[in-house]
């Protein structure tokens, strides 16, 4: 089941499909060994830790592997928004997770919900970000795979400790043994507790990078918007951000207009753009593509300058 999850799921990732991911998540089986984990932990039963730890192993080689294959037999299509948009773990994918693990556990112990409900851990998605990773691993980003990964790892941490203290409430707490106390439950999920933590500052900062492009981009849309305007006859297509150069953050617009801004034009519109939010160099670059308007009058401007019609 985990190996036609990862078939989904690759396959809506390399056609950018939304609907088919979320069928991958519903398929996948990766989240009942993340389950006996928690059970394990809360019951302090070593066995079945060493049971789940097993299942969940195989099934996550088996994800890797055959996403890794499909990356593999189709290096040549394009990376999709879905795909990239793993690559940017953050706060918010660490409390999905966390919510999402205590949904699934307390669906699986309680006697008013069918066992079908388990599936509300759906909006962890453990398999589309394994599958991610591997597909960008298979083409040589190594920074683009360990973020999905880094995001796989997260889910599968958060759920487990959400999952582990949901059970430990309903009263799963190893009552024949001696380690029944909280204390003692702290102590044995430290770990998970420990890791928890680590991400949440990791996801946070990276939320605020996040934040602060994003607030960036669509202040600069707003200003080349607003400029573009005011050029007679132009029309602003799109705006597209690069930041691959070191130090320097390339702003690349294209316009649709009957003539070709001077640089003096541009130059007025870069200055007015914000500072980037690691103070590289703003630098604007306007792609003009000639274009007429025509209105049932007649034309009303054309590629050598503004035409008035009656």
């Amino acid at each position: 089941m985990n190996v036609l999850a990862t078939v989904i799921a690759s396959y809506g990732l390399l056609s950018n499909s939304p609907a088919v991911v979320i069928g991958a998540m519903i398929v996948a089986m990766l989240l009942n060994p993340i389950l006996g984990i928690s059970m394990a932990i809360a019951e302090s039963d070593h066995q079945l830790v060493k049971t789940s730890l097993i299942g969940l192993s195989g099934g996550f080689t088996g994800v890797v592997v055959t996403a890794l294959l499909i990356g593999l037999l189709h290096r040549d299509i394009p990376l999709t928004e879905e795909i990239l948009s793993r690559t940017e773990p953050r706060f918010f994918d660490l409390m999905i997770a966390l919510a999402g693990g205590a949904a699934g556990a307390y669906a699986t112990v309680s006697t008013s919900l069918s066992s079908a409900f388990i599936g509300v851990a759906i909006a962890t998605a453990l398999v589309p970000p394994l599958s991610s990773s591997a597909i960008l691993l298979a083409r040589g980003e190594l920074h683009l795979a360990f973020n999905a990964f880094l995001l796989a790892a997260a889910n599968i941490v958060a759920i487990q400790l959400a999952s582990s203290v949901v059970f430990w409430l309903v009263g799963f707490r190893g009552i024949t043994h001696l380690s029944s106390t909280l204390r003692s439950f702290l102590v044995r999920d430290a770990p998970s507790i420990v890791a928890v933590l680590v991400l949440a500052g990791v996801f946070a900062v990276n939320l605020r990078t996040v934040v602060r492009r994003e607030l960036f981009e669509t202040a600069a849309r707003g200003v080349i918007r607003e400029g573009v305007a005011a050029w007679p006859g132009a029309h602003l297509v799109e705006v597209r951000f690069d930041e691959s150069t070191p130090g320097l953050s390339i702003v690349r617009a294209v316009t649709r207009a009957p003539s070709v801004p001077s640089a003096s034009d541009v130059a007025a519109l870069e200055a007015k753009l914000p500072r980037s939010r690691d103070d590289r160099q703003v630098e604007l670059r306007v792609r003009c593509v000639n274009t007429t308007v025509v209105t049932s009058h007649g034309v009303l401007f054309a590629p050598e300058g503004p035409t008035a019609t009656p």
